[in-house]
């Protein structure tokens, strides 16, 4: 990542947006918050932390599993507040306890069916299933460095039978089209899938994402509907950039994803988030009428 932020975006945050100690503020964590080495600039760190200060409601919201929440929660001082897991189906509420977090919602499905049927086309994949409690359990090791915490190893008959949160397929023989194009030709009725920058597929329950979990916390904090921020970069967001009243999409995301966001700010590698962060925390305040 570099050490320096340049390319400044030009940000127009709408007037509409409450003040910032309303605001409930989205955020993705791979390819915003950190790049895809796991890395965060220091400038992101301190915008998260001056937004925290000043009173909105920061919550994470990722595909990640808890065990790849906690240590970014920790490196952005983060002892209390939500964060969305899973894609919407795992909510956790962070604290300063030896664990860092309380389960607080947890949405499961039956996955025999779409592991049925995506193991009959790539027979070669690995599969991993998160049972929404931090635990996991995959029919073969992942690659080096692709997860947090090494999963229990079981048989695939065992996997399949297990209530699921979310199930992941990873094929590192494919490409990331290769996946995506086999996906959508299974058809996966009664869930929902999001494909990542590889050849990583994450199932999800059906009508649950990220969104849909963001609106039960915003009923839950009693935030009001235009005082919602969300920021991303994947296929993943985009029911997220869609729900928020401002939503920007950073500078390395797909068309797909700049097209449903309000604004797009600077790459990863050039700490967009913190500009994102700057504009909101600096816009002047309308009159008083």
């Amino acid at each position: 990542m570099t050490s320096s932020l340049t390319d400044r975006p030009q940000l127009a945050v709408p007037t509409t947006l409450a003040p910032s100690g309303e605001l409930l503020v989205a955020l993705d964590i791979d390819g915003t918050i950190v790049n895809y080495d796991g890395e965060m600039h220091p400038v992101i760190r301190k915008g998260v932390r001056a937004m925290m200060r000043r009173g909105a409601h920061v919550v994470l919201a990722t595909g990640r599993g808890i065990e790849g929440v906690v240590p970014i929660a920790e490196q952005l001082g983060m002892t209390s507040g939500y964060a969305v897991c899973a894609n919407g189906a795992v909510v956790i509420d962070l604290n300063d306890s030896d664990r860092g977090y309380e389960v607080t919602d947890v949405v499961t499905f039956d996955p025999r069916a779409a592991l049925d049927e995506l193991r009959e086309r790539v027979p070669g994949a690995l599969f991993l299933v998160d049972d929404g409690s931090g635990q996991h359990y995959a029919t073969a090791p992942f690659p080096s460095g692709e997860l947090v915490r090494t999963p229990e190893i079981v048989p695939f008959e065992q996997l399949r039978e297990m209530a699921a949160s979310r199930v992941t397929v990873r094929a590192p023989d494919l490409s990331r089209q290769d996946l995506a194009d086999i996906a959508a030709a299974a058809g996966l009725g009664g869930v929902g899938y999001y494909v990542g920058w590889s050849a990583w597929l994450d199932i999800a329950p059906q009508g649950i994402s990220k969104a849909s979990a963001l609106e039960m916390l915003r009923g839950r904090l009693t935030v009001a509907p235009n005082a919602t921020v969300a920021v991303g970069d994947g296929t993943n967001d985009l029911e997220m950039l869609s729900w928020a009243h401002y939503s920007v999409a950073m500078g390395q995301a797909p068309d797909v994803v700049k097209a449903h966001a309000d604004a797009v700010t600077a790459s990863i590698d050039d700490g967009g988030l913190a500009y994102v962060l700057s504009a909101i925390l600096t816009r002047p305040r309308p009159l008083e009428q």
